[in-house]
């Protein structure tokens, strides 16, 4: 997972850049301001709208909308599997052609862009359908065994209009796929960006530390200790990072010197501010406290992030300054207010595992008893 915030091509040949021995001209003042301010602007909306749509993908009923709860198990690990992801990108793109590897790396995140996407704008497509929109439901099943051993595999609930955002969506697939137009990429990020933030679910916030914490390491280490991150990010020809041109005002659209910010800058981060979004929710105070506060930390994480990198000219791991302004702010605020143990007794269960809704059906089972002996007294 690219983690790293960089300026790639300021005014020297790197990946991706010019071929003839040339170097780009440096960037203006204003040109740079614009870049990292659009990447700051577009770092914050899917964490900001992800996790308001976490809130309602918890209390949803749809099985294809469901999250995937984080363990502290998964989030353990979860450093250990990006790193030799990463490594073993790095070694791909040592080894084998660039060329073909980022090819077939394209049909995949075509398909995935598409979906991801399409998920993405149909909650704001539905306003614009008229009342009378002929709006057909369909269910996509695939199941494994039969009778009492019959296992769902896939169980994907959709609709005539959520077809409509399909078809959009792939018209920007397409682009994307052409032209890797940095306009498509970016909205193939930030739609991968808010449904990470969206269907990822922490399960408290422990393991948010816990995953926040391995992921700092992983990021300080790949970032200052080798050139794998940066390389990797240079190379890879996927919707895995946003982009923003130094250099559009003086070529518009067609700009190519560009600022980047690695999609786990915001998704890492964003899981966790949308887990104390639902904290506030849980506290029932009517107000958002720690999801204001940790979502102003992360402005100011990254903002540090974008003033290093300025002031060093060297690409940053953005977690070396988000992870402690994002546990760092909300925690101080948990301190003042008395909240501690509040927050960190704070639990979600997984609405996946088996053993979380037999809880729920003896619970629900639980209270219709007590209903009905109150009736009969």
């Amino acid at each position: 997972m690219d983690s790293a915030l960089s300026d790639p091509h300021n005014g020297s040949v790197e990946a991706g850049g010019p071929t003839n021995g040339t170097t780009r001209p440096p960037s203006t003042p204003e040109g740079i301001a614009l870049a990292y301010g659009s990447l700051l602007l577009m770092a914050l909306l899917p964490i900001f709208f992800g996790a308001l749509r976490s809130v309602r993908c918890a209390r949803g009923k749809n099985a294809s909308d469901m999250p995937e709860t984080i363990t502290s198990r998964d989030a353990a690990r979860f450093p250990i599997i990006a790193s030799c992801t990463l490594l073993g990108l790095y070694l791909f793109f040592k080894i084998f052609s660039q060329e073909y590897i980022n090819l077939l790396l394209s049909m995949y995140f075509f398909v995935l862009g598409i979906l991801a996407l399409s998920h993405t704008i149909s909650p704001f497509m539905n306003k614009f359908f008229p009342a009378n929109f002929p709006n057909r439901q369909y269910q996509l099943l695939f199941t494994q065994g039969s009778g009492e051993n019959k296992e769902e595999i896939i169980n994907y609930e959709f609709d005539t209009k959520d077809l409509v955002c399909l078809g959009l969506s792939s018209i920007v697939g397409v682009w994307y796929l052409l032209r890797k137009h940095w306009v498509a990429n970016n909205l193939f990020g930030l739609a991968f960006s808010l449904n990470g933030v969206e269907l990822l679910h922490l399960n408290n916030v422990s393991t948010g530390c816990i995953l926040l914490g391995g992921l700092f390491i992983y990021d300080v280490f790949w970032v200052f200790g080798t050139n794998v991150m940066v390389t990797v990010a240079k190379s890879f020809e996927a919707p895995i990072k946003l982009v923003f041109p130094q250099d559009l005002l003086e070529k518009g659209l067609e700009a190519d010197n560009f600022a980047m910010l690695g999609l786990g800058d915001i998704v890492i981060p964003g899981i966790f501010i949308a887990l104390l979004l639902r904290f506030d929710i849980s506290l029932k105070k009517n107000t958002h406290t720690y999801f204001y506060t940790s979502f102003a930390a992360y402005i100011f994480g990254l903002g540090l992030t974008i003033f290093i990198m300025h002031i060093f000219k060297h690409a940053q791991p953005a977690l070396l300054y988000l992870v402690p302004a994002c546990i760092g702010f909300p925690v101080l605020v948990a301190l003042a207010k008395g909240e501690v143990t509040e927050m960190f007794s704070y639990e979600e269960s997984n609405p996946k595992d088996p053993a979380a809704v037999t809880e729920s059906k003896e619970g629900t089972e639980a209270s219709t008893s007590k209903g009905l002996e109150k009736k009969e007294k």
